[in-house]
């Protein structure tokens, strides 16, 4: 096997293990959420800020991060679940992260600064879907 084809698959299992570990992100958050009980809180918060159906909606994104992250580290549907996490995140980056500051920890506190790392990570899984396996084909 040539050096080339060697730093092929070497990149193709780098940015499948990417996705894999953003999508991971997304499922332990929902995971998280749901175990302590507070998807209903977070409809709560939702609603407070003037968005009608607050608890569906916390429901609807809890399952979406479980759910979709399950699917998105399997490597299907990939393109709509990074779109999906995108606008996720850039919400909660405008809603709840910017105000915070830059920092999570240290500086500040629930900045912003895991969110642009994670949309980082879903922009390099959006323009490399094809490099990546998926369930260990190459796709």
């Amino acid at each position: 096997m040539s050096a080339s084809a060697d730093m092929s698959s070497t990149i193709r299992l780098a940015l499948t293990l990417l996705r894999i570990g953003a999508a991971s992100m997304m499922i332990i958050h929902g995971v998280a959420r749901a175990r302590l009980g507070i998807v209903d809180d977070f409809g709560v918060y939702l609603d407070s800020l003037g968005y009608p159906g607050g608890f569906y909606v916390a429901w609807a994104i809890t399952i979406v991060e479980i759910v979709g992250g399950l699917t998105l580290a399997a490597g299907y549907s990939v393109r709509p679940l990074v779109a999906w996490f995108s606008f996720q995140l850039l919400v909660g980056i405008y809603l709840i992260h910017g105000r915070a500051g830059w920092f999570v920890v240290g500086a500040g506190r629930n900045g912003m600064e895991f969110s642009v790392l994670m949309l980082l990570c879903f922009l390099v899984t959006d323009l490399t879907v094809p490099a990546a396996y998926v369930l260990g084909r190459r796709r």
